[in-house]
C-alpha cells in the first residue's frame, strides 16, 4: 500500500481552504527486492470547495500482472476555518485482485483525520482513527468478523532546500485471518526521494529517484518481515 504524502495534501489541502487549487498526479516503478517482482503504482489527488479525494493504484508485474490493489480516500471539511479546521471526517474503499490469492476482501473504512504542519509546509502529518467494515471475513468457526478498526499515520519532511523528501505512512488494524492464526496486521513503508529538478537546467525534469522499505507484520504471510524496494517516480 503506498499512501505516502499524497495523502496528506488531502488534510492539508481542507485545511489551507477551498482557493487552493493545486493538484498532484505521479507514476512510480518499483524494483521489490524482497518480492522479486516490480510494482507500478499511480496516484492522484484533486481538492475542491468541499474537500478533497485522493486515488491510488499498484500493480505487481512477475513478468506480467500478477496482481492489483487500489484505494480510494475522500476528506470531507466544511469547516476549515472554524477553530476544529484540523479535524476532518475520512471515509475510504480497499479492494484487489491477485493471481495467487484470489480477490481482496472488500473494506469500507470511516472516521476522523486529526492533522497539523510547519509553518512552511516543509513538514506535514496525520492521524486517523477509523472504522473498517469487512464484509467478507470470518474466523475459523466460519463466523462473520465485518466489524473492525484502523489506525493510520502518515508524515512527509521535505529537507535539504527541497532536495530531498522523506515520507511514508503506517498502519494498524485487526482483520481476522484463520489461515495465519491472527488478527492484527501492522505494515509501515517509510520512503526517501531525490528530487533531480533542482539541478540547474533540470527544473522541468520532474524525476525522483529512491525508494522504500516495506516492515510490516502479519501482512502478507504470519510473522515480521523486511522488504526493501529502489524505485523512480514522476510527478506531472
Amino acid at each position: 500500500m503506498k499512501k505516502l504524502s499524497s495523502l496528506l495534501l488531502i488534510v492539508l489541502a481542507v485545511m489551507i481552504g477551498a482557493s487552493y487549487s493545486a493538484s498532484a498526479q505521479n507514476v512510480q516503478l518499483y524494483y521489490d527486492a524482497g518480492r522479486n517482482c516490480a510494482t507500478s503504482t499511480v496516484e492522484m489527488f484533486r481538492p475542491d470547495s468541499f474537500g478533497s479525494t485522493y486515488l491510488f493504484v499498484d500493480v505487481d508485474y512477475a513478468p506480467k500482472a500478477v496482481g492489483a490493489y487500489w484505494e480510494i480516500a475522500r476528506e470531507f471539511n466544511f469547516w476549515q476555518d472554524s477553530p476544529v479546521g484540523w479535524l476532518s471526517v475520512h471515509v475510504e474503499y480497499d479492494g484487489g485482485l491477485s493471481t495467487a490469492a484470489g480477490s481482496f476482501n472488500n473494506a469500507w473504512l470511516g472516521g476522523l483525520t486529526y492533522s497539523g504542519h510547519s509553518k512552511d509546509f516543509s513538514k506535514t502529518w496525520s492521524i486517523s482513527a477509523m472504522y473498517k467494515a469487512i464484509p467478507g471475513t470470518r474466523d475459523a468457526m466460519n463466523r462473520a468478523q465485518v466489524h473492525n478498526f484502523q489506525l493510520t499515520g502518515v508524515w512527509s519532511i521535505t529537507f535539504a532546500k527541497g532536495w530531498c523528501l522523506f515520507s511514508g505512512f503506517v498502519d494498524f488494524w485487526r482483520e481476522v485471518r484463520p489461515w495465519q492464526n491472527t488478527e492484527y496486521i501492522f505494515i509501515t513503508e517509510p520512503q526517501f526521494w531525490v528530487n533531480l529538478n533542482k539541478i540547474k537546467g533540470w527544473e522541468k525534469i520532474n524525476l525522483s529517484v529512491g525508494g522504500e522499505v516495506e516492515l510490516s507484520n502479519n501482512f502478507v504471510d504470519r510473522g515480521f518481515h523486511v522488504m526493501p524496494a529502489v524505485g523512480l517516480k514522476w510527478t506531472f
